[in-house]
């Protein structure tokens, strides 16, 4: 968080939170009641103070209000840069993974150093570069036998990144929250 959150937080400490009115698309677009948020400053705003609390609700920390975060995915959403590195939409880049998943939609899912965190869509041609299996190279028929795989079950493919092999697991969409520790639609608690 960036020094102005904590002088805020410590001048008005007990601000509400505000619930269901930010989010995060599926492509790492930050939106406002469903509209997506196009201004630089407002986004340069957000990204160094987006983090989790202790129950795996993302929020947006602003001055001395928790804006917690819908998530239509993923809490991280991963981008590759110019030079082929995995980087987060809130501009980190991620040079540790601790685990992975493929999805049944063949997006990949990893545990990050910065949380967890999803790649697909347009830059899912990174990741088919980088897969390896019994036979080399990865075929749609081996992919499709991964992605058919129950979740939970531990597939034959492995992916390549620049900290080592990583070997991925086969996880639903749906189990994802469970499994990787998130909440995609936050709600107060009793305790907050």
């Amino acid at each position: 968080m960036e020094d102005w959150v904590y002088r805020a937080l410590e001048k008005w400490p007990n601000v509400p939170a505000l619930f269901g009115w930010l989010g995060l698309d599926r492509r790492g677009r930050w939106t406002i009641r469903g509209e997506i948020i196009g201004r630089p400053q407002i986004i340069d705003t957000i990204n160094p103070n987006y983090a989790a609390d202790e129950h795996g609700r993302w929020y947006f920390q602003n001055g001395p209000q928790r804006g917690y975060v819908t998530l239509e995915s993923a809490p991280l959403v991963l981008r590759t840069d110019g030079a082929g590195r995995l980087m987060t939409h809130t501009g980190q880049r991620v040079d540790r993974t601790e685990a992975g998943w493929l999805d049944e939609h063949g997006a990949l899912w990893l545990r990050t150093a910065h949380g967890p965190a999803v790649l697909e869509g347009e830059d899912l041609h990174w990741v088919l570069e980088r897969l390896r299996g019994p036979r080399t190279p990865v075929d749609e028929e081996l992919l499709a036998e991964a992605l058919a795989l129950p979740s939970g079950a531990q597939t034959t493919l492995s992916l390549r990144l620049d900290d080592g092999t990583l070997a991925l697991g086969r996880l639903d969409f749906e189990a994802a929250p469970q499994v990787l520790g998130f909440v995609r639609e936050p709600r107060e608690r009793q305790d907050d």
